[in-house]
């Protein structure tokens, strides 16, 4: 008898509405979805068509004006923002467009920080581990501002695959990279993706990263469509 697969991310009628010079704007619309555990999701679209909006929404970053997010069997709307905060730091990774390293961290520092929040015993063993495994094993003690963009997104991938994720939230990881830094990222983030068993969900506009992924959703005018 096969084994059934857990749902990491169920999304039931998540509906965005914010106030646009005093008129109600929706920016998503009755939209539902689920991810299994280890899946690979892209969401694509036009600028502007919600996709950022959807992915902080999934973070417990915003809350919904209805609907509900579910992470890993947890109701985000029934929770404040200080358990959302240790639902995170439990669960998720990040990887942004922009990086967002610290810049008053090294790149050991910066991957040692979730490792220490959650409490890691080994955290700069692991940090070490980490940075080695992204090809950074001589630029532990760098700060970001010298630190390449394609570095300072290998060590962003660092800082979200160390605590053992059950969830990866990609936001755009290429759009701030050269295209042969940027396929070199991807291929390294597919990589650690596969080898950890992670459940990634990826924001982008490159359809060619976004066929990488096991599943592709579309978001037109705040709905979300499967392709096919």
């Amino acid at each position: 008898m096969a084994t059934e697969i857990p749902i990491v991310v169920n999304v039931s009628h998540l509906t965005k509405t914010v106030d646009n010079g005093g008129e109600p704007l929706t920016i998503l619309h009755e939209n539902s979805f689920s991810v299994a555990a280890g899946d690979t999701v892209a969401i694509v679209g036009a600028s502007g068509s919600g996709k950022s909006t959807l992915l902080g929404l999934l973070a417990g970053l915003d809350l919904p004006s209805s609907g509900s997010v579910t992470l890993d069997g947890q109701s985000l709307t029934k929770l404040d923002e200080d358990a959302r905060a240790v639902l995170r730091g439990r669960l998720l990774g990040f990887v942004f467009q922009s990086f967002q390293l610290l810049p008053s961290l090294n790149a050991l520092e910066n991957v040692m920080l979730p490792l220490e929040l959650a409490g890691t015993a080994n955290a700069r063993a692991e940090a070490e581990y980490w940075l080695e495994r992204v090809g950074l094993a001589h630029r532990l003690r760098h700060y970001p501002k010298h630190l390449s963009g394609g570095e300072q997104q290998r060590v962003a991938l660092a800082r979200a695959f160390a605590p053992a994720p059950k969830l990866v939230l990609a936001d755009e990881p290429t759009g701030n990279l050269d295209a042969t830094t940027g396929h070199q990222i991807v291929e390294l983030m597919f990589a650690l993706n596969a080898e950890r068993g992670t459940t990634l969900i990826l924001v982008t506009h490159d359809e060619e990263i976004a066929a990488r992924c096991r599943r592709r959703l579309r978001m037109n005018a705040g709905k979300i469509e499967e392709i096919e």
